[in-house]
């Protein structure tokens, strides 16, 4: 069933020096290889997650007739909150309650984070999950320190906070629990129906501009997600999503992304109608973007799942990234260019601009933040004041604020890169 395929150049255009362990079929999962990481001198040691025996049962499950086990391991964070300072990166602060995501989607920009671990981004991604059970106590603490200065938080950056362990294990959902206490806002960004579950805190969240909801679709075709994005809900409950989240009176919008040139693209006025149709606010769109080992990835999917268009998709990534599968430098990684990117634009724009959607979610504020059991300080002349934040920590955060002004309006952080449209 496994073999060690040739690295280097082929006729296919395949990278050079990435050694690939191929699979030739495995039921339910994404990715049909598992190519060896940047960092493969490392080593993993990992521990099972402190769970009930009957936690673990459900955890440790076995995808039946898939044919590989789903582990969980515990990670070992020592806060909740990841900081970045990229600068083309909408929010600072991320909140990841797991490491790599079950869903398996064959394109996901996350899988290198896999590489961080000594793990694969193919099959490790998706059957090595790392769960973070002590998350809302951390995630607790974090807002409660008091170098804390309130920003919106992005659930998530590198997984997907409903995966499918999460119906059994609930940490997003404990998650949301302390963010409504601290009236924190969060913006989620997910591809599973499971999101509903947690309406009750989003909507008390919501009611005080805290809290939006992206629901991610790709495609509206079944058969095509369920190779693409085999453990992911599928387009039409991710679609019910989006409707019970609006007759709930909870922000939200449909995240188109990726769009594959070649491959997805045609749906575009239909994934904004359909959007629509089940109440969302705003749809936004961008184009594919294969970083390091993803584009091994994408590309072995491609050619076992679409051989008959893998070299057209390809051909049409590399049109739209300057000749290559992936540019990544900042400010250029997640745009586009070219012919076929401006005709999809404006395509996307006309479409919008006939369902009546805006290209973003409704600005969150932190204005309504506060500590539980902790007394409101006040400044001099009586307003509130909060604690100002370390001095490179509040320049990133002035830095995005401004830049986030200028696109959407104070307080409009999202999970969207700047170059969405």
């Amino acid at each position: 069933m496994f073999g060690i395929g040739n690295p280097g150049f082929g006729g296919n255009g395949r990278r050079m020096g990435v050694s690939l362990q191929v699979v030739q079929e495995v039921r339910g999962r994404g990715a049909v290889v598992s190519p060896t990481g940047r960092f493969e001198r490392f080593t993993l040691s990992a521990e099972e997650a402190q769970l009930t025996e009957e936690e673990l049962a459900d955890a440790a499950q076995t995808a039946s007739g898939h044919g590989l086990t789903t582990n969980y391991y515990v990670d070992a964070s020592k806060s909740a909150l990841a900081w970045n300072d990229s600068p083309d990166i909408p929010f600072s602060a991320s909140l990841n309650p797991y490491r790599g995501c079950a869903h398996g989607c064959a394109y996901c920009y996350a899988r290198n984070s896999h590489e961080f671990l000594g793990l694969s981004a193919g099959l490790d991604f998706e059957t090595k999950i790392f769960v973070k059970p002590n998350l809302p106590d951390l995630l607790a603490a974090d807002l409660a320190a008091r170098s804390y200065t309130p920003v919106v938080i992005a659930m998530s950056g590198i997984t997907d906070a409903y995966q499918p362990v999460e119906r059994r294990l609930g940490i997003s959902r404990k998650c949301l629990e302390v963010l409504t206490r601290f009236r924190n806002p969060v913006t989620v960004i997910t591809k599973n129906h499971l999101v509903t579950r947690d309406i009750d805190y989003l909507q008390e969240l919501a009611a005080t501009d805290c809290a939006r909801v992206d629901i991610s679709i790709t495609t509206l075709d079944p058969t095509l997600s369920a190779a693409m994005e085999p453990q992911a809900s599928s387009p039409v409950r991710r679609l019910a999503a989006v409707e019970k989240m609006a007759k709930a009176g909870i922000p939200v919008g449909v995240f188109a992304c990726p769009v594959i040139p070649g491959l997805t693209d045609h749906e575009t006025p239909d994934i904004v109608k359909a959007a629509a149709n089940a109440g969302a606010r705003w749809v936004h769109m961008m184009p594919l973007r294969l970083p390091g080992n993803v584009a091994v990835v994408f590309e072995e999917w491609l050619q076992a799942k679409c051989p008959d268009r893998a070299e057209k998709v390809l051909n049409r990534v590399r049109a739209v990234k300057g000749g290559r599968l992936n540019d990544p430098r900042f400010g250029h990684r997640f745009k586009a260019t070219g012919i076929w990117y401006e005709q999809w634009k404006q395509a996307l724009i006309i479409a919008r601009r006939k369902a009546g959607l805006e290209n973003h979610g409704p600005a969150l504020t932190t204005a309504h933040f506060r500590v539980p059991g902790r007394p409101t300080q006040l400044g001099l002349f009586g307003q509130s004041t909060a604690p100002q934040p370390p001095a490179r920590k509040a320049e990133v955060i002035a830095t995005k604020a401004e830049a986030r002004a200028r696109r959407w309006g104070e307080g409009g952080a999202g999970v969207m890169p700047d170059a969405a449209v």
